[in-house]
């Protein structure tokens, strides 16, 4: 019998052992080759085949007003989403479907033929939807969590503060000018699908949403509403086109509220685009008499005209080289303060040309005619004021009057409060600090002092003639408050239409502040296109004492000394 481990065995003995441990080798060399050098790039081509992720809408931050009311929130709520590749019967599916969202079943049969992972079937479904889906448990369906923008209190301050997409970023407003503050960085979650592509097994979180900042506004939702409705009422009255209005803190520049007419709701969009539009800085337009309050700034500044200075309004009538300028009532020798109260337009013409038309751009500019006010919100136009150099004599005098520059309603009040605040241009201020979900402060928003316009001296001699304006026989007397002294000027310039001052189309407005002394608020009342009355002091004034009247007892301002008293006494005159 032969010996197995003989000479002859050994050799292939030695060579099978080799070779399988070259085998092994091969073996754990690929081992390691899939599971340490390509186990990412496998691991991500077996996600294709069993799953996908998915990001969800950012948290967005809540828009506060001032006293940390919600103006806009981010609620929870349910979309519906289709994975195609799961689905065994897309034409079936998309019938049923169709059925419990009264859709049109051919284009989500499409939707549902298409070559993805997911697809949107219905972003921000009803509740009565989502239960209709639960109800059918259909193969290759599922129910996304997302966060859909809710504004609570409907039409108030929407304009201002905008809308968001579907996606949650910011579209239009606060909501858009603060967007990488408010959005936050999203969830994300990973879909799980069994072996055929057909199954939902679960949804895994990948990622959790840390949130992000929310805003807290100078705004008070009391004052939005009371100047929303006091704008609203004189549009319905005199049947107007648009109405706005700013309510401002003339010592730091804080807006109290924003206020625009036509109104829309933000939950649900509707209606005309231009609705949605802030007319309170995108809108320009001649601001008219309101000017002559900035004409007699330059003036006094100037030094070469005081309140009492004379000058000859040509009863009614004067001619510019081809050009008649009229007034409303013809006068005689008035003086810069008349000229004031009952808005001469001839008498602004002759104090402009007293003081010459660089002295006038250069006050206009230093109250912030002509540029960006600096509230860094979308749409904010700077208004037209050409340099002086390019105006002709009879420009020179209808920019005296208010005609032949452009403004916005911020704009005016922003310059109105630089009056109130003793010269100074404060910064129109929007937002007061940003915090984190805890409340904790994460960034403060200080008043600004832009420059000075005027001496302290000469705002509070124009003060003194703006109440004036107030008076009887002045042109704002319906602006007249109980218990509190005003200062205010009417404004009524003729719209811009093709070219050519129309006849028969006028921007109405009336901007002041109260009380007199310690000016608390300043607010600028502007009325697009009225009908039956197109003046200032008639139409707009009304909107103004309603505001005053209303924020200044909100606001827990006592009635000046004596005022209450004479302002009773005035009234009975003028009932007499």
């Amino acid at each position: 019998m032969k010996d197995p481990s003989g000479p002859g065995r050994r050799p292939r003995f030695f060579a099978v052992h080799v070779l399988l441990c070259m085998l092994f080798i091969i073996i754990a060399a690929r081992a390691v080759d899939l599971q340490v050098f390509r186990a990412g790039e496998l691991q991500a081509a077996a996600r294709k085949e069993w799953g996908a992720t998915y990001a969800a809408i950012p948290s967005r931050g809540v828009i506060y007003d001032c006293k940390y009311r919600e103006l806009a929130v981010s609620l929870d709520v349910s979309s519906i989403a289709a994975h195609p590749c799961s689905l065994k019967n897309p034409e079936g599916t998309a019938k049923t479907l169709a059925a419990a969202l009264n859709c049109d079943p051919a284009q989500l049969e499409e939707r549902l033929r298409a070559k993805r992972q997911f697809v949107w079937i219905r972003r921000h479904a009803g509740p009565g939807e989502v239960k209709k889906i639960r109800d059918l448990n259909l193969e290759g369906l599922s129910l996304v969590r997302e966060k859909r923008r809710f504004y609570p209190n409907k039409e108030v301050g929407a304009q201002l503060l905008g809308l968001c997409g579907v996606d949650g970023l910011g579209l239009e407003g606060l909501e858009l000018a603060h967007n990488s503050v408010l959005c936050g960085d999203g969830s994300k979650w990973a879909v799980v699908r069994d072996g055929r592509k057909r199954r939902i097994i679960s949804e895994v979180p990948e990622h959790f949403d840390e949130g992000a900042g929310n805003v807290v506004l100078t705004l008070d939702l009391n004052v939005q509403y009371i100047a929303e409705q006091a704008v609203a009422e004189m549009v319905n009255k005199y049947k107007a086109k648009a109405g706005m209005a700013v309510v401002m803190d003339p010592r730091t520049g804080a807006i109290l509220a924003m206020a625009n007419y036509p109104q829309f709701n933000p939950n649900e969009v509707t209606g005309e685009k231009e609705d949605r539009r802030n007319r309170t800085v995108t809108d320009m337009f001649e601001p008219g008499s309101t000017a002559k309050v900035f004409l007699a700034a330059a003036a006094i500044e100037s030094g070469l005209v005081n309140p009492d200075s004379m000058f000859f309004c040509e009863n009614g009538a004067y001619m510019v080289g081809r050009n008649r300028v009229r007034d409303t009532h013809p006068h005689g020798w008035l003086s810069l303060s008349q000229i004031v109260k009952v808005s001469s337009n001839i008498g602004a013409m002759k104090v402009g040309e007293v003081i010459g038309p660089e002295r006038l751009y250069e006050t206009l500019r230093g109250f912030g005619f002509g540029q960006m006010s600096g509230v860094s919100l979308p749409g904010e136009v700077p208004g037209i004021l050409r340099p002086a150099s390019q105006w002709r004599r009879i420009e020179a005098g209808t920019i005296a009057f208010g005609q032949g520059l452009t403004t916005t309603c911020l704009q005016l009040a922003a310059a109105f409060s630089a009056i109130a605040n003793d010269g100074v241009v404060m910064r129109p201020m929007m937002v007061q600090a940003v915090v984190d979900a805890d409340g904790k402060v994460i960034e403060t928003r200080r008043p600004e002092a832009v420059r000075r316009a005027v001496s302290p001296e000469t705002a509070r001699t124009v003060s003194q003639i703006m109440q004036t304006v107030i008076m009887p026989d002045g042109t704002g007397i319906r602006a007249r408050l109980s218990g509190h002294t005003v200062c205010g000027k009417t404004g009524t310039a003729q719209k811009v239409v093709d070219g050519a001052y129309s006849g028969d189309k006028y921007i109405s407005s009336f901007i002041g502040f109260a009380p007199a002394e310690s000016p608390r608020i300043t607010v600028a009342v502007v009325i697009d296109e009225p009908h039956g009355s197109h003046y200032g002091g008639v139409v707009a004034a009304p909107a103004f004492k309603r505001i005053c009247e209303k924020t200044l007892q909100y606001l827990c301002v006592p009635p000046d000394a004596g005022e209450t008293k004479r302002t009773a006494w005035l009234d009975t005159e003028e009932q007499a």
